[in-house]
């Protein structure tokens, strides 16, 4: 957290000195900071900043990725005649334990567009969702693109 701050305030010295509040001037310096932070602290083995903010990017467009996908995909189901969808419920055995691991892979679940996280079993080892996709072949291969997928990032995001 110290790190996060004092990132922070590195980009404020920036913004001051350069007197210049536009969005890419922020990037500019927050990017820039970022990089002097590592410089001055890529010794130090407790400093996980550095690998959090490339995990959380990582994450961030995977996220995007699948909501763009999932949107396009229902979207083409609407404006075509013949109906794709192949609804069912799958069952996801959970690498997340705590509370909020489980509530935001669930969220991110919920958030993209042709799934919706129904809930989770009563010893928190499986959520249950629902899919408007199902794949012909299986259910295995749906358990396998949010396992693979949303859930390892978002873990390797929070661990």
């Amino acid at each position: 957290m110290k790190t996060f701050f004092q990132h922070l305030f590195l980009v404020f010295i920036w913004l001051t000195i350069t007197m210049d509040l536009s969005t890419e001037n922020l990037a500019f310096g927050f990017i820039v900071s970022y990089f002097v932070l590592w410089f001055v602290q890529r010794n130090d083995k407790k400093a996980k900043y550095f690998t959090l903010i490339p995990r959380v990017l990582k994450f961030s467009i995977l996220f995007i990725r699948e909501v763009v996908r999932g949107s396009v995909r229902i979207g083409y189901d609407i404006i075509t005649p013949r109906h794709y969808m192949n609804p069912g419920i799958i069952a996801v055995p959970l690498e997340a334990k705590t509370d909020l691991e489980i509530t935001l892979l669930a969220n991110a679940i919920t958030l993209t567009p042709g799934t919706t996280s129904i809930t989770v079993s009563k010893d928190k080892c499986t959520l249950y969702v629902y899919n408007a996709y199902l794949d012909k072949e299986g259910k295995e291969k749906n358990v396998a693109a949010i396992k693979n997928g949303l859930e390892k990032k978002l873990l390797e995001v929070l661990r």
